[in-house]
């Protein structure tokens, strides 16, 4: 990632930007930085362990937000990204395709160590889905140096480090034996998981007075590859461990030149606070509770010559009416998956519009639309000068960063009517192109590129996650029952529409969206003595008899009581066929 020269009298952000979260986060990390004189470094981490949803990517996109701000004002600044993959393989997550029960042999192996998943082109399961998880990352503009846990530990990267957890082994223990009373893991809860695995000890020996002795790191066996193992010595002046595994293997290595094992997870955070100079990193809510890891960092970092990084809490993020999202139940989304239905901005947004410790959810179905109603109105605000200064920091950050513009559909036409119009059409471009034309008479839209990538996703989302309710098919011919039913009034109300009159035009004439939004609701206005152009409001009756006359024609046109909007239904019938079906 390119760099700019840290300067300390870079110009400060604007005014409106400081009215947001993440600018007065960016103030406190430039100002911890300065404070212990390094430059702003932030950090996230994620375990590989299966899908990174969305509820790790606020893990991704708080730092990535805040360093972003950093680097627009001209500072230098680094947001960090640590692949724990040399995590043990747990348990089998639910719902991944080809994977059963056969996998709970590789449980105790450093996730690097065991097969990907059945058809996939990596050759283990970390890769896997990291390499899922940096394509959606790369695609929603998040930019940053990632850090695979398995090379830096292969490499001898923390052999000081780890020899100096071992010497201090005696002090960690006692820092960690104060938060030793923790409630039963779940085993979605990889906090508590990896809580519980510290502080269990990593092994031990008979310390000479009946006691065992901690240590803060765990081998991996050589022989079977798994962390099944117990330290049944260790020499701080040669390094000499000699440690055992459930399988069997025995062995004595010099731990300056042992290769494989780790510190464990409450002991190798801090470590790496101080290796990486962290200075910020949020953390989730299971990580900010009594005896959490980051808790706990706050007395071991400074073991390893560090003080804890800024970390303010971050809360969940639900998806489907579950609070909280787990990779190991399986199905929840992932950024691919929203950025398959949503444009990058606007996933971008649903992160930086709320401060960290407001939750929220992320929907794919109906709410979805709603989603890009919010979206559009704030672009609308903007473009009218009347959007409030934290609204116009979110969607800046939403819609760039400080390397690059994220793509835009330069024609925004509402995502529910274009999903109205592919649903009616079946996607045929042709005729999309041929309703889609009509809406504007003044601009019309000559071609489908300038939808996309709304388009595209819209697609994607009637195919995927529009609500079975929500299809609609048109009549293949009038309801001629229907018809012959209909009341004097009702007879009246389609005459107007069709074929004007005291102030409306014939339909023909009032084919485009906004002439046949003026035509569909002046019917109601006329019937009742008002000029079809009316500004009337809180006439109750008035909205009343607009709403019957709105079921009326989708019962007659759809052949149900709700549908599309009425105009855009309209302008995806055709002028002759709505003729026929209504006459």
């Amino acid at each position: 990632m390119t760099e700019t020269p840290h300067d300390s009298t870079a110009e400060p952000a604007p005014d409106h930007e400081r009215a947001d979260w993440v600018s007065r986060l960016a103030d406190e990390v430039i100002a911890e930085a300065e404070r212990r004189g390094t430059k702003p470094v932030a950090a996230s981490g994620i375990s590989p362990s299966g899908p990174v949803h969305l509820g790790n990517f606020r893990e991704v996109m708080s730092p990535h937000l805040v360093v972003d701000e950093i680097q627009r004002r001209g500072l230098e600044a680094e947001h960090i990204f640590s692949w724990d993959d040399y995590d043990r393989f747990r348990k089998v997550p639910a719902g991944i395709e080809g994977v059963d029960a056969s996998w709970a042999e590789h449980i105790g192996k450093p996730l690097t160590s065991v097969p990907a998943p059945p058809g996939s082109e990596h050759d283990s399961w970390a890769a896997h889905f990291r390499s899922a998880a940096e394509a959606g990352f790369a695609e929603a503009g998040v930019r940053y140096r990632g850090i695979s846990q398995t090379e830096q530990y292969a490499a001898g990267a923390y052999t000081e480090q780890i020899l100096h957890a071992m010497r201090h082994r005696r002090e960690i223990d006692a820092i960690l034996a104060q938060y030793r009373t923790l409630p039963a893991a779940k085993d979605d809860d990889e906090e508590l998981q990896k809580a519980l695995e510290a502080s269990s000890g990593a092994a031990a020996e008979d310390d000479g007075s009946g006691g065992t002795e901690y240590y803060p790191y765990k081998p991996y066996c050589t022989s079977c590859g798994k962390d099944l193992t117990t330290i049944e010595a260790y020499d701080d002046d040669s390094t000499e461990m000699t440690y055992s595994c459930q399988c069997g293997h025995r062995e004595t290595v010099l731990l300056r030149e042992f290769r494989s094992g780790k510190l464990v997870w409450k002991v190798d955070w801090p470590m790496r606070w101080a290796f990486e100079q962290v200075v910020f990193e949020p953390s989730g809510v299971d990580h900010q509770s009594p005896g959490s890891s980051f808790q706990v960092g706050l007395q071991l970092a400074p073991v390893f010559g560090w003080e804890r990084p800024l970390g303010p809490m971050y809360a969940f993020v639900g998806f489907g009416g579950v609070a909280k999202m787990s990779s190991s139940r399986g199905g929840a989304p992932t950024p691919s998956d929203a950025l398959a239905v949503m444009e990058a901005p606007v996933l971008r947004w649903l992160y930086a519009r709320r401060r960290m410790n407001q939750s929220f959810d992320v929907a794919f179905g109906s709410e979805l639309q709603r989603t890009y109603d919010e979206w559009d109105a704030l672009q609308r605000k903007a473009t009218a000068g009347t959007a409030g200064d934290a609204e116009l920091a979110a969607l800046e950050r939403a819609t760039s960063t400080a390397h690059e513009r994220l793509p835009e559909t330069p024609r925004r036409v509402a995502f529910r009517t274009l999903a109205s119009v592919v649903d009616l059409t079946f996607g045929d471009e042709a005729q999309v192109l041929r309703i889609i034309g009509g809406l504007d008479a003044d601009d019309p839209i000559t071609e489908l590129d300038s939808l996309r990538p709304r388009l595209d996703r819209v697609e994607t989302w009637v195919g995927t996650h529009m609500p079975a309710e929500e299809h609609t098919s048109v009549r293949e011919s009038p309801d001629r029952a229907a018809l012959d039913a209909l009341t004097e009034t009702e007879r009246d109300a389609i005459r107007l529409l069709l074929d004007g009159g005291q102030g409306l035009p014939a339909i023909e004439e009032a084919w485009t969206l906004d002439g046949l939004t003026f035509q569909v609701y002046g019917v109601a206005k006329v019937q009742r003595g008002l000029e079809p152009g009316a500004m009337v409001k809180g006439d109750k009756e008035l909205s009343a008899a607009q709403r019957a006359f709105f079921a009326l024609l989708y019962r007659l046109l759809v052949g149900r009581e709700t549908g599309p909007r009425i105009p855009t239904l309209l302008l995806a019938i055709g002028r002759e066929r709505v003729r026929e079906l209504l006459s």
